[in-house]
């Protein structure tokens, strides 16, 4: 079992910067995959960013070289660090986990319950 609580969202104008946290809680030891997902109004849950466990991170084209995926095990935080944002990025931001270890009962996908990111014009 892994809790998920996002942190960090807010409203921000465009080309301006907003940092997003979520901290995990629980079986931490048996994350493998974490990432960020968001979800604008009418449209679907999209991929941000994700990191496995030794810091390799992919991020979607629109993103890339705006957006910073970075996760410290030490403390069982997962980081987002956003710059130059646009009006398009506005979303409902989640934390992603995923668990491919221990007990198989709590293997799987794991969620946070979001937090808003809105940039005006």
């Amino acid at each position: 079992q892994v809790q998920l609580v996002e942190s960090g969202g807010g409203l921000v104008q465009a080309g301006g910067s907003l940092s997003l946290s979520c901290a995990a809680s629980g079986s931490t030891f048996n994350i493998n995959t974490m990432g960020w997902y968001r979800q604008a109004p009418g449209n679907q849950r999209e991929l941000v960013a994700v990191i496995n466990s030794s810091g390799m991170s992919i991020y979607r084209d629109s993103v890339k070289g705006r957006f910073t995926i970075s996760r410290v095990n030490a403390t069982n935080t997962l980081y987002l660090q956003m710059n130059s944002l646009r009006p398009e990025d506005t979303a409902v931001y989640y934390c992603y986990a995923h668990l491919s270890r221990g007990i198989i009962a709590a293997r799987g996908d794991y969620w946070g319950q979001g937090t808003q990111v809105t940039v005006s014009s």
